[in-house]
């Protein structure tokens, strides 16, 4: 029988933590909000109702490319109706004309979503994977940094409003990578100047941007890396591991760190 080893999936470059961020709406003040994250090198998810573009607080279709370039572009239904009182095809309608607007406008496919109103049933949960939506977000907060169970249901660590800083510190300081921790942030960019706290929002990417420890990703590719890793072929015997997806990743053996090629069978 050979030695049993213990094997963790990293995140790339065999990191343990990730933060991502969640914004709803479509607002100009995304415009702002997208500087911040670049400026320190942080990655959001920006969630869009393709059909409220004539109101003028709105970007328009023309501009969401541009604007959230480097960034993700994801649905939030066409109109933002509280899709939990609707007749269900008329869900499936929302979800599946936005994604056809946006994926028009941006240019790839939009597979991600979050509730509009926070609104959903199980119904609607289980018809998302049908309409090709591959992660939902719902509202509310955890204050945990734990990956979510199920991504259709995903619950953000904390509203940029409720503790973030300190959040965020508690983040910046976890070192234990026995561990996959993730910090997700979820609000409206239109909250900042309304509340007269955008320097709230520096001052987080300030403290956890650009850091060596930490993975910058959109939701999507959250989803993508945590799904291609579960698709890791390991031999009984764990000297051998086979990664039959396109995408790169790493795993740790027995505390040491190992790149596994799209398509490779790496020994172990």
């Amino acid at each position: 029988m050979g030695r049993l080893k213990n094997i963790y999936i990293c995140f790339p470059q065999g990191k343990h933590k990730v933060l991502t961020m969640s914004y709803d709406d479509g607002r100009q003040e995304d415009r702002r909000l997208v500087e911040i994250f670049n400026k320190y090198h942080i990655k959001g998810t920006f969630h869009v109702n393709s059909g409220l573009t004539e109101d003028p607080n709105r970007l328009k279709e023309e501009e969401w490319a541009e604007v959230y370039k480097g960034h993700e572009v994801s649905c939030h239904t066409v109109l933002h109706p509280t899709i939990s009182r609707c007749p269900i095809d008329q869900v499936a309608l929302q979800i599946l004309e936005d994604r056809r607007r946006l994926e028009r406008a941006v240019g790839y496919p939009v597979r991600g979503m979050s509730y509009p109103n926070g609104s959903y049933t199980q119904e609607i949960v289980d018809l998302l994977p049908m309409l090709g939506i591959e992660y939902c977000r719902v509202v509310g907060d955890t204050h945990d940094f734990a990956m979510p169970e199920n991504f259709l249901t995903w619950k953000s660590t904390c509203h940029h409003n409720h503790n973030l800083l300190e959040n965020g510190k508690r983040f910046t300081e976890l070192f234990k990578t026995q561990y996959l921790y993730m910090m997700y942030v979820w609000g409206h960019s239109f909250e900042f100047p309304r509340d007269n706290n955008w320097e709230l929002m520096e001052e987080f990417c300030r403290l956890t941007g650009n850091r060596e420890d930490t993975w910058y990703a959109t939701n999507i590719e959250i989803v993508d890396y945590m799904k291609a890793g579960k698709q890791l072929k390991f031999t009984v015997d764990g000297d051998l591991v086979y990664n039959p997806s396109a995408v790169e990743l790493w795993i740790a053996v027995d505390g040491q760190n190992l790149r596994i090629p799209a398509g490779a069978c790496v020994k172990l």
